[in-house]
């Protein structure tokens, strides 16, 4: 009998499988599709030698991932690619504010009327990261606060909602770049610690980055694997599961899986039908001829650039997405430019672009023509330079991965108590109805993103339990 069984071979359920095996248990992975991956794969998606990343492209979370810091990744491939900057946010005008690795040059891009405001923001939690992002990542409960006094500092300002933190801001670009890191978890502006969710990805590029993996997302999920096979793990992909029964037998069984699915496998009826999921995003892979043209200067040198000419403007295609049911007629867009440092990704003198807009979930329309037209507007010529195109909306993306419902990438929508109590209001979120049966998905803290913490989180609520037997 094995110790554990891991159903989803993504980036969490392999991290489970990681942790369980390296503490001496035996573990085996079962996977529904041909390839490892779940959200951190690569394929040539438009034309041969154009390596795209289906969904997670960028992965500041995972550079600063304290359970992938703790694993020796590099050594099985993983390696870590950045940008000048890390990320970009241009304005009509052809200006840019940005997120750089300096706190300095990061708020004197926002202009002299909100360069000390962010300062103060950021300058506190800084120096204390590594702390803070584990403390953070591990809520709720499982393990001890290192600096409880700088997690109840972080929380006191990020809690409250965005909108609220961006007060102290008077200028447009600084309003306009924070908006859109809260974006990044698909949630209106004005939500449940909101504010926290913009704290942690601009922390997150002053601590380590924005990078991308060299060869594309799929590196981080076969390094993982690679590291799962040495400590005696077994991987097996092309399984779909349906029933506890078609597992072999084992201690304890753990789910890199939606909630939903999790209770038709498991049996467990309306456990988690208060689970609610979110708004989707359309998205379109690009082939291009050269680099993407933007106006800003600043853009052209980083990895990932937001598109949205307003705090207005993002907030309006949030709500519109989120809120209203209908696509936004000016998205707000997350781009990422991998080829920019990574050569391996396009041929020579060529470039790999990708790109999405929020859209409600469940959503049949196509919203290139809108993405294309935002871009335009940022990057005149934009057009001209494609050569292929690969969309995928929320059918598509459900279809590529079971776990992203009505192509919610989040996994369940991040907004209000959801955020933080997820997939149900409770201390210990990676327990079901059956003792040996746990999820270790987005669907529970910290929630989505290339991180692994769900999954390490989990883990720890597993071997405990298998102690216990012994």
């Amino acid at each position: 009998m094995l110790d554990a069984v891991v159903v989803g071979a993504g980036p969490n359920g392999l991290t489970a499988a990681v942790e369980l095996a390296r503490r001496g248990f035996s573990v085996a992975v079962f996977e529904a599709k041909d390839t490892v991956g779940g959200g951190a794969r690569t394929a040539e998606l438009t034309l041969p030698g154009f390596r795209h990343d289906p969904c997670s492209a960028a992965h500041p979370l995972g550079v600063n991932s304290p359970a992938f810091n703790g694993m020796p990744l590099a050594r099985y491939g993983l390696e870590w690619l950045h940008a000048e900057l890390p990320m970009a946010h241009p304005f009509l005008d052809g200006s840019a504010a940005v997120l750089s690795r300096s706190v300095g040059e990061t708020a004197a891009s926002f202009g002299p009327r909100d360069a000390g405001a962010y300062r103060r923001l950021i300058e506190p939690f800084l120096p204390k990261w590594d702390t803070l992002v584990r403390d953070f990542m591990s809520l709720p409960l499982s393990a001890l606060p290192r600096d409880p006094v700088t997690l109840a500092r972080f929380g006191l300002a990020g809690l409250p909602p965005s909108t609220w933190l961006m007060r102290r801001f008077k200028d447009e670009k600084a309003k306009a770049l924070f908006s859109g890191l809260v974006a990044h978890v698909i949630a209106p502006l004005g939500g449940l610690a909101t504010g926290a969710v913009g704290l942690v990805f601009a922390l997150a590029a002053h601590a380590a980055g924005w990078p991308v993996a060299r060869g594309g997302s799929q590196a981080v999920s076969d390094a993982l694997t690679a590291y799962l096979k040495d400590l005696g793990g077994t991987v097996h992909t092309d399984y779909e599961v349906k029933r506890l029964d078609d597992l072999p037998p084992a201690r304890a069984y753990v789910f890199d899986t939606s909630p939903t699915a999790l209770a038709r496998i498991a049996g467990f009826g309306g456990f988690y039908e208060s689970y609610r999921y979110g708004a989707s995003v359309f998205k379109v892979d690009y082939a291009l001829d050269g680099p993407v043209p933007w106006t800003a200067e600043e853009a052209r040198a980083a990895g990932t650039v937001q598109v949205g000419a307003s705090k207005a403007e993002i907030s309006t295609a949030l709500d519109a997405a989120s809120r209203h049911g209908h696509a936004p007629d000016r998205p707000f867009l997350i781009t990422v430019q991998p080829s920019l440092v990574d050569r391996t990704r396009a041929p020579e003198g060529k470039h790999v672009f990708w790109a999405y807009g929020h859209v409600p979930n469940g959503w049949t329309g196509d919203l290139t023509d809108a993405v294309e037209r935002q871009l335009e507007r940022f990057a005149p010529g934009f057009r001209d330079l494609v050569l292929a195109r690969a969309t995928a909306g929320p059918a598509e993306l459900a279809a590529h991965n079971a776990n992203y419902v009505g192509g919610d990438i989040a996994c369940g929508a991040a907004s209000g108590l959801q955020l933080l109590l997820r997939p149900k209001l409770t201390l210990r979120p990676y327990r079901t109805p059956h003792p040996a049966v746990f999820i270790c998905s987005s669907a529970t803290p910290p929630g989505p993103g290339v991180h692994g913490m769900s999954g390490h989180n989990a883990a720890k609520a597993v071997w405990r339990r298998l102690r216990q037997e012994l």
